[in-house]
């Protein structure tokens, strides 16, 4: 009876959250973009989210020209559907209305070739490919087993022996986009304009100045301040209030 009252709430919850996505929708081709960001807030506000909500709340913002939450927003999709070549386009154009222009520091050698072939997909996605690779290997060796074929026993054998490295690989893409993911703390400056500082204080030495839309990465936390680095690895503390961390 319990699953069933469980069910139900969870149907019911799943409706509602459409039809104020559907409402959101309407609000935003009228123009009522206000209207649009309150209607999929209020979606957040029920522990509901998507790429497409959170894709379609970061247009809102850019259309009444809020910088900060439009990136953050955009970047929140883009950690769903890191291959979206809509949400990339957008936060592209979103970028381009930001302030700082911060070099990032490439990454060189193997590290790069790994984090750009294993970050094609997100963690989920490579322990479902390692699933599947699962069920091929199992299938191999059942038609090695059941084969008459001494063609398609030879075919089915060295599968066997394929499978099981494809299968590794996905395993280990999996573990190591999981490290990368919770290993890495990025944040989007929402303040206007904030001092970033040398020091947790506020008496403290400025570092440098940081705009709205900013993107950086969380090192560690002290009271009410956030010790940060920026992509060309310049590190310096900022008031837990001026940014948002995306995860």
């Amino acid at each position: 009876m319990k699953k069933i009252v469980y069910l139900l709430l969870f149907l019911t919850q799943v409706f509602w959250a459409q039809g104020v996505f559907e409402k959101g929708n309407e609000h935003y081709r009228k123009g009522n973009y206000q209207e649009a960001i309150q209607s999929y807030e209020s979606i957040l506000k029920g522990k509901k989210e998507s790429a497409d909500l959170y894709y379609n709340l970061a247009n809102a913002h850019y259309k009444l020209d809020h910088v900060g939450p439009a990136i953050y927003y955009y970047e929140k999709a883009l950690m769903i559907r890191p291959n979206d070549k809509d949400i990339k386009n957008n936060l592209k154009f979103a970028k381009a209305k930001t302030i700082d222009e911060i070099k990032e520091i490439p990454k060189v050698g193997f590290e790069k070739f790994l984090q750009s072939f294993t970050g094609l997909f997100h963690y989920d996605t490579w322990s479902y490919i390692a699933i599947g690779f699962s069920f091929v290997f199992l299938l191999f060796f059942i038609g090695y087993y059941f084969s008459q074929s001494s063609l398609y026993k030879r075919v089915f054998f060295v599968g066997m022996f394929v499978i099981p490295f494809l299968l590794f690989f996905s395993l280990f893409a999996a573990w190591f986009e999981k490290e990368q993911d919770e290993s890495v703390r990025p944040a989007i400056v929402f303040a206007e304009v904030i001092t970033v500082k040398n020091e947790p204080r506020e008496n403290a030495t400025d570092a440098f100045v940081l705009h709205e839309g900013t993107k950086v990465f969380v090192l560690e936390t002290v009271e009410n301040w956030k010790k940060i680095q920026l992509t060309d690895e310049t590190e310096g503390w900022i008031t837990n209030e001026a940014i948002k961390e995306l995860k």
